[in-house]
């Protein structure tokens, strides 16, 4: 089943030049409110503090024609920044590492961009997908740009394309809000330009929504947050010669790993199949000893979870936690994948409003921490993100969603679920994965190995 296999060779590197006009601030398009507003207990957490990278293309649309994206977007950006005003402030720490934004409508920074490519060019295959290794010349990293404090919260680069199409690339500031935030962010900008006045959904702050308690108090166990043992055996990944791949997962693929799983977890949904898989192959690959602890992190949204107190609609901060479970890499190698997806499983059921206020209060307690490095492995699902589908007026995005496995300072930590349709038509998951290049071959045969058993 695996004669063609989607676990194949990484994107060889683009050749194509890209003409920027300087950087610029784009500020509200009108006067908005001077003020300190304070971020949540779940934003300014060590682990967030970090810049996270979306990108979306975007094919030509005829009845578009003699309308600049740059243009356009560069406009509705600002109108859009009148209702989302805190994202043009700037970022300030306070007593206790609190962060909070200065409302200064200084703006967010704007970079128009022009490409001597199509967007054929980018469909290595017949499909536009991560890893897109000329990802710094479609968000160009302006100096001085990146730092969390005192600077732009987001970045963005609109990239003509010579097809007619073009390219949206961003970086935010991950402390000022999640995908679903993002999205909500970028819809505004899109609605405005196809002509809206204001967004359908209001964005809400309400930051203190995710506040500790008056006696804050750690009342669940967080793998997540576990200090690092001093003597720890176990050692981040190496950060040089990384390499990036993506891997599609479509029915055929999760109908064969389910067939493997005991009857009682043949129910477990896609991401949790699918995370079991990657954290086994990953930690097989990586080559961790068999006594050494490792542990895997889910990303684990509030929204929608909560009866009693649901987040407030249009919230556009972080409203997630990333409960934890852990075990030995011996154990995860040994064991079939029916282990891996019960330990995932576990982690959804332990997680409740109640975990979620114990997380809260814990970064308090203990400092705003880093989550546990070592030896963790970390998966964010965007499957219902909504990144695609995001219409500036040209449709939907021919993709839309990271470019590359692994962000912040662990780069081969963190990876995504991405919604995605094959060039067969098919609907499925693609992941990104980022890993050192000894360790993508070994990760990449315990794949396949894992589907001829399936096959058998």
């Amino acid at each position: 089943m695996m004669a063609s296999s989607p676990f194949m060779a990484s994107q060889p590197s683009l050749a194509f030049t890209v003409t920027r006009q300087k950087p610029e601030l784009v500020a509200p398009a009108e006067p908005t409110p001077r003020e300190i507003k304070y971020l949540s207990d779940i934003d300014d957490q060590q682990g967030l503090r970090f810049q996270i990278p979306v990108i979306q293309f975007y094919r030509n649309e005829p009845s578009m024609s003699g309308k600049d994206p740059v243009q356009v977007i560069r406009q509705a950006l600002a109108k859009a920044l009148v209702f989302f005003y805190p994202f043009a402030g700037r970022l300030r720490e306070g007593a206790g590492r609190k962060l909070m934004v200065d409302c200064t409508g200084e703006g967010v920074m704007f970079i128009e961009a022009e490409a001597d490519a199509t967007l054929q060019h980018f469909a290595i295959g017949g499909e536009v997908k991560p890893p897109f290794p000329c990802f710094d010349q479609l968000l160009y990293n302006v100096p001085g740009s990146a730092e969390i404090l005192n600077c732009p919260l987001v970045l963005i680069q609109v990239t003509r394309l010579r097809c007619g199409g073009f390219i949206f690339a961003l970086r935010l500031n991950h402390t000022i809000a999640d995908a679903p935030g993002l999205v909500h962010f970028l819809n505004t900008i899109a609605e405005i330009a196809r002509g809206a006045e204001a967004p359908t959904l209001q964005p809400v702050w309400q930051r203190e929504f995710f506040s500790a308690r008056n006696s804050p108090r750690i009342t669940c166990t967080h793998y997540e947050y576990e200090e690092e043992p001093a003597d720890s055996m176990v050692t981040n990944i190496p950060l040089d010669n990384l390499v990036h791949r993506s891997f599609f997962f479509g029915p055929t693929e999760i109908s064969a790993l389910r067939r493997t799983l005991p009857p009682h977890l043949r129910k477990c949904s896609t991401v949790e199949i699918l995370t079991a898989l990657m954290w086994r192959c990953r930690t097989i690959a990586l080559g961790f000893d068999p006594d050494e602890e490792v542990r895997m992190l889910l990303l684990i949204s509030a929204r929608f979870k909560f009866k009693d107190t649901p987040v407030p609609s249009g919230y556009t901060g972080n409203a997630f936690a990333y409960p934890g479970a852990k075990t030995t890499a011996g154990k995860l190698r040994k064991n079939p994948l029916g282990y891996a997806v019960e330990l995932v499983n576990s982690i959804k059921r332990c997680f409740s409003e109640e975990y979620m206020q114990s997380a809260v209060d814990l970064m308090v307690l203990k400092g705003r921490p880093l989550f546990h490095v070592a030896g963790s492995f970390i998966m964010s699902d965007l499957t219902r993100s909504k990144i695609p589908d995001v219409d500036y007026g040209w449709g939907k995005a021919v993709f839309g969603g990271p470019p590359h496995g692994g962000v912040g300072d662990a780069p081969g930590v963190i990876t995504f679920h991405v919604p995605y349709e094959n060039n067969k038509g098919e609907n499925g998951t693609l992941v990104p994965i980022c890993l050192p290049a000894f360790a993508m071959d070994k990760f990449v045969n315990e794949l396949a190995n894992t589907f001829m058993k399936a096959a058998l």
